[in-house]
């Protein structure tokens, strides 16, 4: 397999590790760990690195993307000699990270600035409700490679559109429900149209909700507040999305947090060395939720 990536790699130039895996084909933890155990190969990292929560790790703390995401989407190769095409290659590679990213955060703005119209005449929800956009987008790392979605199995453009919604605790129940209708026609609507096909994911709570999470005390609740403290304003009430990140502030939710991510960062490391040494066999058995991307969705649910 390393004779085939560099043949290809002499022949085509830098490619990301989608694009190689394309040529390759084959098993593509194999694949990972052939280029990364190749003295020939050389990486260019794009984009970055943020804490995930995840069920099946210790401390619940992990970094995405993980680590085939990266490689598929993340990462550039190239050989020694091919450093200009290389840095070529990462600019591309940047620039549509980029472009991908601000596509999704402009749908996701006109989505919920035209049902929040639409609810208008029975009260204004861009004074009383608030809407923060969290995941991929906030860090510039929507990617646009196809997936299935979740719920049916339809094929969506790359990262969901994560979206947080608050309302106050006084919020009219009915107005709620209605408000609840309307983002989920809207979710549907952008599955299944087929020149979009993207995928919003949302929650709607009251604050009420939110400081039960504050508590910190489950995964569940751990996992709303790194979503809100990622977060940013997306549509609405700008005073309730100030209030919301003042209360995660004073909760110490951002410390909390913090220490998570570095323990993140080095079962990252342990990861990569695992996967990297460990008889293939073994992994592709019992350690593949090391490999492959795990979905951050409890929240949304």
């Amino acid at each position: 397999m390393e004779k085939q990536i560099l043949k290809l790699l002499d022949r085509t130039g830098p490619l990301v590790g989608g694009e190689v895996w394309g040529h390759i084909g084959g098993n593509g933890l194999l694949l990972w760990r052939t280029c990364h155990l190749s003295s020939a190969v050389v990486f260019g990292r794009v984009g970055t690195r943020y804490l995930r929560l995840d069920r099946r790790v210790p401390g619940f703390g992990r970094l995405s993307p993980s680590i085939f995401r990266e490689f598929l989407t993340y990462r550039v190769l190239g050989l020694k000699g091919q450093e200009y095409e290389m840095e070529q290659k990462c600019r591309a590679v940047e620039s549509h990270i980029e472009h991908v990213t601000g596509a999704k955060l402009d749908l996701a703005y006109r989505t919920v600035a035209s049902l929040a119209s639409h609810l208008a005449s029975e009260i204004s929800i861009g004074e009383h409700a608030c809407f923060i956009i969290a995941g991929d987008i906030v860090y510039a790392m929507a990617h646009d490679v196809p997936r299935p979605e979740r719920s049916t199995g339809k094929m969506v453009n790359g990262s969901d559109m994560d979206i947080v919604v608050i309302v106050p605790d006084d919020f009219p129940k009915g107005i709620m429900k209605r408000l609840d209708d309307a983002i989920f026609r809207e979710k549907y609507r952008l599955l299944i149209t087929p020149h979009v096909r993207e995928e919003i994911d949302y929650v709607l709570k009251k604050t009420g909700t939110v400081r039960k999470q504050l508590r910190f005390d489950t995964f569940r609740h751990k996992l709303a507040c790194k979503i809100m403290h990622e977060g940013t304003y997306l549509y609405g009430s700008e005073e309730l999305f100030h209030e919301i990140k003042t209360m995660l502030r004073g909760s110490g939710v951002a410390g909390k947090l913090e220490a998570m991510e570095k323990e993140a960062k080095v079962f990252r490391r342990e990861a990569e060395d695992y996967l990297l040494h460990e008889n293939p066999q073994k992994i592709l058995a019992e350690s593949l939720s090391l490999f492959y991307p795990a979905e951050e969705s409890e929240e949304f649910e």
